[in-house]
């Protein structure tokens, strides 16, 4: 009986594919997206000045953020037996809370996130800050350098790279290369100014980046990039394939017309398109992302100022959102733990990112991506019609929110060069497993670099 039913549904399903790959089939023209205006009021020229940037706050803004940790309302008890199914347990914010008021030491987190350079300069209106991470010029005499972006995506920042960026500025033995590293804050996202203007999506921000990639002398540069950073890396990639020398990323989607037929008929059918250890998480993901962790997604695409206001005014709440985030995105299974699975991650520098997003004040703008990305006007662009056709390179963790395997991924990447599979690590890998997205990189640029040699 299995076997009739597979076999009907491809009888079935196979014309009306067909059909409609000739019907919805995929461009290779290239959208031109040009430099836009996204501050406030009339366009002005941009100041192009690189200037140094030093992160610093004043004792007004702290003394306020104490006030507020100092008098929370009390909290609606979490029901019994419940961990995180129903959203932060609160008796594990109260101890994360008292955690910040009492332990947390904002003077020593200022110096450390202060230990790499960082800069500011103004692209299409907007001051966009990034941390520029140079090689040693003793350590790596006689080698390449190599210039990479590295792009966060939500609710992170830069400060998920901070033990990322020197396994990849530090020379291997065994290279004849190393990397120079740039990481920008994405646009409205703590230390970058947000746009002014609606319609700043991840393509737009793809062109924004370029610039700032040649701004700094880099007219051929490497792409690294999870969740939004995935995004707006493969638009960088698909604008700029004569400049994008290879995109790699932790969280690699696939959303053009022959790949969401290819996600399904391998839903369908995942004994013949997944890898069997593999299968059951491929099915069951989709129900376990949309139905029990997907209603985020639909609140920021929709109203995202309107859940911003209740954040941007109460540090409590911003820590609950943000923390029940990196619990269920680390790691579903935690889910079901009292303090979901948050005391295997580090307090300090969890809050850490929660201090980012309060002290600019930036989680509204940081939410408007969401509503940015799914605007008919942007939409309407075509930019998922078009295939990365530059090197690419997909690393899965285990806990990632969604696997694609490579079946699907070739008809988004046409030149998928590698696949890595991790057995542990979740949405946040370049925070988690610093060690395997390093080791990752430098394995895929290493073989681009021998496949170049050879030719």
């Amino acid at each position: 009986m299995g076997f009739q039913k597979y076999t009907l549904a491809v009888i079935v399903l196979a014309p009306i594919i067909a059909y409609l790959g000739i019907k919805f089939h995929e461009t290779n023209e290239t959208p031109k997206l040009e430099l836009e205006y996204w501050g406030p009021g009339e366009e002005k020229i941009d100041d192009k000045t690189i200037k140094p940037f030093k992160i610093s706050f004043q004792s007004s803004e702290l003394k306020e953020l104490k006030e507020k940790l100092d008098k929370p309302r009390s909290f609606t008890p979490p029901l019994e037996g419940i961990g995180f199914e129903y959203g932060i347990n609160t008796d594990y914010l109260k101890d994360i809370l008292q955690f910040w008021r009492t332990k947390y030491n904002w003077t020593e987190r200022e110096t450390y996130l202060n230990s790499f350079p960082q800069f500011t300069t103004q692209i299409g209106g907007l001051n966009i800050h990034f941390l520029h991470a140079k090689v040693d010029p003793v350590k790596s005499k006689g080698k390449q350098v190599l210039p990479l972006i590295v792009l966060h995506g939500w609710p992170g920042a830069v400060r998920e790279f901070y033990n990322l960026i020197p396994l990849l500025t530090t020379p291997q033995p065994d290279s004849n290369f190393v990397f120079e590293v740039v990481i920008p804050s994405l646009p409205g996202h703590t230390f970058s100014q947000g746009a002014s203007k609606p319609g700043l999506a991840p393509a737009k921000i793809a062109v924004l980046f370029n610039e700032l990639m040649s701004r700094l002398g880099h007219d051929k540069y490497y792409v690294h990039g999870g969740d939004w950073g995935s995004v707006i890396g493969n638009n960088m990639a698909i604008l700029n394939p004569d400049k994008v020398l290879g995109y790699h990323s932790t969280f690699c989607l696939a959303s053009n017309f022959q790949s969401r037929i290819r996600t399904l008929v391998a839903y369908l059918f995942p004994r013949f398109f997944v890898d069997e250890s593999l299968q059951e998480q491929y099915v069951k993901q989709f129900a376990n992302f949309y139905l029990l962790e997907g209603g985020y997604l639909h609140i920021q695409s929709t109203k995202p100022d309107t859940i911003g206001v209740a954040m941007n005014d109460s540090p409590t709440g911003l820590a609950a959102y943000i923390l029940e985030k990196f619990s269920t995105w680390t790691n579903k299974n935690w889910r079901s733990l009292p303090n979901g699975g948050l005391d295997n991650l580090n307090k300090v520098e969890l809050i850490d990112h929660i201090m980012l997003y309060w002290l600019t004040k930036s989680i509204t703008t940081s939410m408007r991506i969401y509503k940015e990305n799914f605007s008919g006007e942007y939409m309407s662009l075509g930019i998922e019609k078009n295939i990365n056709t530059v090197p690419s390179a997909c690393a899965w963790f285990k806990n990632e929110l969604l696997y694609f395997p490579k079946f699907v991924l070739k008809a988004a990447y046409k030149n998928l060069v590698q696949i890595s599979h991790f057995p542990k690590g979740g949405h946040f890998s370049a925070y988690e497993e610093p060690e395997l997205v390093a080791d990752d990189i430098w394995k895929f640029v290493k073989t681009l670099n021998t496949a170049k040699s050879a030719n």
